[in-house]
């Protein structure tokens, strides 16, 4: 079977279990090429398809995410490593630091702090964007921690990057020119796509109760962290005036920044 006949027959298979088949399928093959899926489009799709790829399709097919199958994910200008333990990283959070670079400008930030690290995506992400900065990141999972330190170093920014086991700010002394926190937002119960739900970190993804819990925690401590520095926290879809309100009430100024589908997606704090 070609590379194009084994390809058509992924996204048919991948159909009903997936929203995005036809990417998934290429993302796959090209793994099992050894390739990026720019060079697999480039190179022609008439060869005969690896045999490593059925076994690939066949992991997609029971709903693990195509970043853990493949063991990365590309983020902002970097491409992480992730696997079981951490939350994969998505492109509405890279809203938090179009947030950020708006707000610094030509300027850049010196310290930067990451609560709910994982692996190290917006830590990581903003270290690379501003060369000359310090970051730390905090997780209360050591496995996510464990992922964050590997594409520190494989990355070249471990001499940048501290990462700490911690529960949020407890026992953390600002101030931080930039704040970066995606904590879990989701209410109990809510449905999530199966491959989320089934795979990724609940402890990540779901807050307890209305989905404000870690909001209402972070209210109190991240007021203390900051100066004339920033904070950009991920919100979920309709929670912007609730945690709004939460932060409002804790002295902090709000502004909102949508994501690239038009949803406000982070709120950025200041004094």
């Amino acid at each position: 079977m070609t590379i194009r006949e084994a390809l058509a027959q992924a996204s048919a298979r991948l159909a009903a279990s997936s929203d995005t088949p036809r990417l998934d399928a290429e993302l796959l093959m090209a793994h099992a090429l050894g390739a990026s899926r720019e060079q697999l489009l480039l190179s022609g799709l008439d060869r005969k398809a690896p045999p490593a790829f059925d076994a690939l399709l066949a992991r997609r097919e029971t709903g693990e995410p195509v970043a853990y199958i493949i063991g990365r994910r590309a983020f902002w200008t970097i491409e992480l490593e992730v696997g079981p333990g951490v939350l994969v990283p998505r492109p509405d959070s890279e809203t938090l630091l179009d947030a950020a670079v708006t707000h610094f400008g030509e300027s850049a930030p010196r310290t930067i702090l990451d609560l709910g690290t994982g692996p190290g995506s917006l830590l990581l992400a903003a270290l690379d964007q501003w060369p000359s900065a310090q970051g730390l990141g905090v997780d209360a999972s050591e496995a996510a921690l464990a992922y964050a330190r590997r594409n520190a170093e494989r990355l070249g920014l471990a001499d940048r990057a501290e990462f700490r086991l911690g529960d949020w700010a407890e026992g953390l002394e600002g101030p931080f020119d930039l704040l970066l926190c995606n904590p879990p937002y989701v209410a109990e119960g809510a449905p999530l796509p199966r491959d989320v739900v089934d795979w990724e970190p609940h402890e990540a993804l779901f807050a307890v109760g209305d989905g404000l819990s870690e909001y209402r925690r972070l209210a109190a401590a991240i007021p203390p962290l900051l100066a004339d520095g920033i904070a950009c926290i991920e919100i979920g879809l309709g929670q912007e005036r609730d945690v709004a309100g939460l932060f409002e009430a804790a002295g902090l100024r709000v502004t909102t920044r949508r994501d690239l589908a038009g949803i406000v997606r982070c709120l950025v704090l200041s004094r």
